[in-house]
C-alpha cells in the first residue's frame, strides 16, 4: 500500500509518526527492547506525550533474526498465527550504557539499533551491512475519513535496497520473476495466471544481497518493492503491531534453507507420484467406458502413466461436495477403481472445502455447526461457483474430523490421493469456531485445508505416501505437497506465465510445483500442445488436464503422442537423479525446479532469467515457447553438455538454437554425475537396479582431489579424478555401470567396457571403477 505522495508528502488523509531517537532500552539475556519516541526529547514536556515505538528483537535460530515494532501493546492476540520453529540459538545482547549502538546477535547475523541520535536499524553480517531501516522508514500510520478506506491504523517498515539488489519470491507470482517496481499484496485470491493476483501468497522474499524477509502476518501484508520509495522493500499491515524476520543466507540457497527450517520443509513424497497424471478435465462428458478408453489407448502407445484424476464431476450437478460418485455415470465405484488399481494406477479425485445448498451434507454441516457463519449466526453463503455455497469452518476439530470422515470413506473405497482445488475465495464477514480474526485467517484457511486433508492421507496412507494437488496455500503450505499453477490460459504467453509462478513459487519456500500441461482454458494447437509437454515432463510433477477438451495426445496428432512417449520415458529414466533432487527439497527446503540465481547467485547475468532454470543442481531446461522451435537461453561458465546429444557447449554466452518437437534444451553441468535408471515405464522402481552414472566433463568440471558424492536409493558412489584418470567408487550398490560422456578410454579397471556412441561406458564387476583418459583429450 502506498501512503506517501511523492517522496515528499504523506496522500491526504494520511498520518505517519515516525521513531527519531532511542530513549532507552531494556537488555534481556536473549531480546533486546527499544523504546523510541517520535519526536526528539529536549525536556521533560516532551515526556507527556506519544507515540513512542517499541522495538523487540529475538532470535528463533541462528542467522535469524526477529523485529517487533508496536505502538499499542493492548491490542487482543487475535489467531491464527504461522507455526514456527524455535531452536533457542545462543544470543548475544550487548547494550552499554552511554554506548553508541545496542546490538543483539545471533549466529553470523547482528541487528544494531543506532543510539547516536539519528535513528537507525541496521543488519549485518560477516563485517558487511545488509541492509537497514533509516529515519522516516519505520512507521506509525493512521487515516482518518478523507482516506478512501476510512480510519485505519497500520504499521509499516521500509529496509534498504542497495545498487543492483533485486528481490524475488512473495509467493507464486505470474508476473516478473523480479519483483522490483512491483506494488504486491499478499492476499490470496482466483485471480487465474494473467493477473497481479495470486493463489499462493507468502509475505517473504529473498534478495540477491544475501538475505531474506518474513513478514509474520497470515493475512493481509502490503509490500512496495523499489516502488513508493525506489531504493527500499516497504511492507505494512493493519494493526498495532508488526513483526518481521531478517534471515541471512548469504546464498539464496542458505536462505531458503533456514527459512524453511523456521516455516516448515516440504514432506517427502512417493515415487509415484512423480510419474504422469492423466486427467477426465473438466466440463467434458465422461464415464467408467470413457475413462477405461483413455487408459487403454495410453497402454496401446506405450505411454507411461502412473496416476489418473476424476476432476468434479465425479459427483453430482450441483452437489459439490457430497463426495458421492454420480450413480449416473458411475454405478459401480468400488469395482471400477478396483479396475483400475490392477492396472497399477494409482487414483485422485477432485475435491473442495464447499458444501452447496444442495448436498445433502449442507444441513449436516449447518446443524452441527461445521460451517462459516456471519455474525448474525446465519450460515454465509453465496452462488459463485456452487448455488447456496457454504465454507467447512476448519478451525472446529469436530468439522474437521467430519470432513475427513467423508474422505476416508473414499480412501476405503481405493482413492489414493486428493486433488484440493479452490481455498482462495474465503470470506471475510464470519465468524470462526476458534474466534480466529477473518482477515488473518483468509490466507491461512488454504493451510488448515492442506493440512486437514494432508494429515489424513498420512494416516491412512503412510508417511510418505501422502500427496495433495492443491491450489491455494500460504507460509507453511509447503510441508503439504504438491501444488500446481492454476488455471492459464492454452497460450504460449500463458506458459510462459505459469513458468515465472513456479519459479517464484520455488523462491518462496516450495520444494515441488506443477501446472497442466497445453493450458487449462481453451485447447492448445497441436504445436503449443508439444512445446509444453517437453517443459510439463522436466517439472517437478506432470499432468495432463484441461477444461472444456481432454488431453490425450492422440487427439492433436500422432506426433503429439510420440512426443509424449519421449518426454515421458525421459523423465522415468531421470528418477534416480530427480530422487535426489527431492531429497534436497524435503532434506534442505531447495525447490526442484530452480530459477538460475539460486544456483547462480554470483553470475549477473542469471539475476533477471525468467524462461529457462534449473531442475535439481545439474539440468539446465529452456522451455521452447515457439511454434517454430526457435530458443535462446543462457548458458553459465563452463563446458556444458546436451543430455540428448552429447554436444558440448561452451558456457558464459547466450545461445540460440532451433527445437523439433522432440527435443528441449537440456543440458548438463560441467563435472556433474547424473544417475540414469534402467526402467523407463514407470517412476516406482529400485533406482538403484542397474543405474548408469553418467559423468560429464570430468577434466574441466571436476578438478584434481575433487570429488562427487551420488546418492541412490541405499547405495552411495564417490566419483573423483586424479590427473587422466576418473575413480567411481560404490558402497551398497548392486548392479551398477558409468557412463563417461564424451570420453576415450586409454584403459578401464573394475569393470567390462562396452562400445557407445555417447562415450566410455563401462559395466562394473565390483565396487570400483577406474577409466584412465586417453592423451590429449580435453
Amino acid at each position: 500500500m502506498k501512503f506517501s505522495d511523492g517522496y515528499w508528502m504523506m496522500r491526504e488523509g494520511v498520518h505517519a509518526s515516525h521513531p527519531v531517537e532511542v530513549l532507552d532500552v531494556d537488555a534481556g539475556p536473549d531480546s533486546l527492547t527499544v523504546h523510541a519516541p517520535v519526536q526528539r526529547i529536549r525536556h521533560r514536556g516532551d515526556l507527556l506525550k506519544g507515540p513512542v515505538v517499541t522495538v523487540t528483537a529475538s532470535s528463533p535460530m541462528p542467522d535469524v533474526i526477529g523485529v517487533t515494532l508496536t505502538h499499542f501493546a493492548g491490542e487482543r492476540d487475535r489467531g491464527p498465527a504461522f507455526e514456527l520453529a524455535d531452536a533457542s540459538p545462543d544470543v548475544v545482547v550487548d547494550a552499554p550504557e552511554g554506548g553508541d549502538a545496542a546490538t543483539l546477535t545471533s549466529g553470523a547475523l547482528t541487528v544494531r539499533v543506532r543510539r547516536d541520535g539519528t535513528w537507525g536499524v541496521d543488519f549485518l553480517a560477516d563485517g558487511r551491512r545488509l541492509t537497514g531501516s533509516a529515519p522516516k522508514a519505520a512507521a506509525i500510520i493512521e487515516t482518518d475519513e478523507r482516506w478512501p478506506a476510512g480510519a485505519r491504523h497500520y504499521v509499516r517498515e521500509q529496509l534498504d535496497l542497495g545498487v543492483g539488489h533485486v528481490v524475488y519470491g512473495l509467493g507464486e507470482r505470474f508476473g516478473p520473476l523480479v519483483k522490483n517496481g512491483q506494488s504486491v499484496d499478499a492476499w490470496n485470491a482466483d485471480g487465474g495466471t494473467a493477473s497481479e493476483q495470486a493463489y499462493k501468497n507468502a509475505p517473504f522474499y529473498l534478495t540477491n544481497a544475501g538475505y531474506g524477509v518474513f513478514v509474520d502476518h497470515p493475512g493481509r501484508v502490503s509490500f512496495e518493492v523499489a516502488s513508493e520509495v525506489v531504493t527500499r522493500t516497504s511492507f505494512s499491515v493493519e494493526g498495532q503491531s508488526m513483526r518481521y524476520f531478517v534471515i541471512y543466507g548469504p546464498t539464496p540457497r542458505e536462505i531458503l534453507r533456514k527459512y524453511t527450517a523456521l516455516t516448515g520443509r516440504p514432506a517427502k513424497l512417493p515415487d509415484w507420484s512423480f510419474g504422469l497424471w492423466l486427467s477426465t478435465s473438466f466440463t467434458t462428458s465422461y464415464d467408467e467406458a470413457t475413462v477405461t478408453s483413455f487408459i487403454d489407448g495410453m497402454a496401446e502407445r506405450d505411454l507411461p502413466l502412473s496416476v489418473f484424476h476424476f476432476d468434479c464431476f465425479w459427483m453430482r450437478e450441483f452437489q459439490w461436495c457430497d463426495f458421492e460418485w454420480d450413480p449416473r455415470v458411475f454405478p459401480d465405484p468400488p469395482g471400477m477403481l478396483r479396475r483400475l488399481k490392477e492396472r497399477g494406477l494409482k487414483i485422485c479425485v477432485w475435491i473442495n472445502p464447499y458444501i452447496g445448498q444442495r448436498s445433502p451434507l449442507f444441513e449436516e454441516g449447518r446443524a452441527n455447526g461445521y460451517l462459516l457463519t456471519r455474525p448474525n449466526g446465519d450460515v454465509w453463503q453465496w452462488d459463485k461457483w456452487q448455488p447456496g455455497l457454504a465454507v467447512v469452518d476448519f478451525t472446529n476439530p469436530e468439522a474437521r474430523e467430519w470432513y475427513t470422515a467423508k474422505l476416508d470413506a473414499l480412501l476405503e473405497m481405493g482413492v489414493d490421493c486428493f486433488k484440493t482445488d479452490f481455498g482462495e475465495r474465503i470470506p471475510t464477514d464470519v465468524v470462526y469456531h476458534d474466534g480466529s480474526d477473518p482477515e488473518r485467517a483468509h490466507n491461512y484457511y488454504a493451510y488448515l485445508y492442506n493440512k486437514t486433508v494432508f494429515e489424513l492421507l498420512q494416516k491412512r496412507r503412510g508417511e510418505d505416501e501422502a500427496v495433495v494437488f492443491a491450489r491455494s496455500a500460504t507460509v507453511g503450505g509447503q510441508r503439504f505437497p504438491v501444488h500446481w499453477g492454476g488455471d492459464c490460459e492454452s497460450t504460449f504467453e500463458a506458459m510462459g506465465e505459469s513458468l515465472r509462478g513456479g519459479l517464484s513459487l520455488g523462491m518462496s519456500g516450495f520444494g515441488y510445483w506443477s501446472h497442466d500441461i497445453g493450458g487449462f482454458e481453451g485447447t492448445p494447437d497441436p504445436a503449443l500442445f508439444k512445446r509444453w509437454i517437453a517443459f510439463g515432463m522436466l517439472s517437478s510433477h506432470s499432468r495432463l488436464h484441461g477444461s472444456r477438451s481432454y488431453r490425450v495426445p492422440w487427439l492433436f496428432d500422432e506426433e503429439s503422442v510420440d512426443v509424449l512417449r519421449t518426454f515421458t520415458k525421459l523423465k522415468m529414466r531421470l528418477m534416480p537423479y530427480l530422487a535426489g533432487a527431492a531429497r534436497q527439497a524435503y532434506e534442505e527446503g531447495a525447490p526442484m525446479m530452480r530459477a538460475m540465481v539460486v544456483e547462480f547467485p554470483d553470475d549477473p547475468a542469471c539475476t533477471h532469467l525468467e524462461r529457462q532454470y534449473m531442475l535439481g543442481d545439474d539440468l539446465l531446461v529452456a522451455p521452447v515457447f515457439s511454434q517454430d522451435g526457435t530458443v535462446a537461453y543462457y548458458v553459465p561458465d563452463g563446458v556444458w553438455t546436451h543430455y540428448a546429444t552429447g554436444e558440448r557447449v561452451a558456457g558464459g554466452r547466450w545461445v540460440r538454437e532451433t527445437h523439433g518437437f522432440g527435443s528441449v534444451p537440456l543440458l548438463v553441468r560441467p563435472g556433474a554425475v547424473v544417475p540414469e535408471g534402467a526402467v523407463d515405464d514407470r517412476p516406482d522402481y529400485d533406482h538403484a537396479d542397474g543405474v548408469t552414472l553418467r559423468v560429464y566433463e570430468p577434466r574441466t568440471g571436476i578438478g584434481d582431489g575433487a570429488r562427487v558424492v551420488t546418492r541412490v536409493g541405499d547405495a552411495t558412489f564417490t566419483t573423483a579424478r586424479d590427473g587422466s584418470a576418473v575413480r567411481v567408487t560404490a558402497a551398497g550398490a548392486g548392479a551398477w555401470n558409468v557412463l563417461l560422456v564424451n570420453a576415450r578410454a586409454a584403459a578401464v579397471r573394475g569393470g567390462t567396457a562396452a562400445g557407445h556412441p555417447g562415450g566410455v561406458l563401462v559395466e562394473a564387476s565390483g565396487d570400483e571403477v577406474v577409466i584412465t583418459l586417453e592423451e590429449g583429450q580435453d
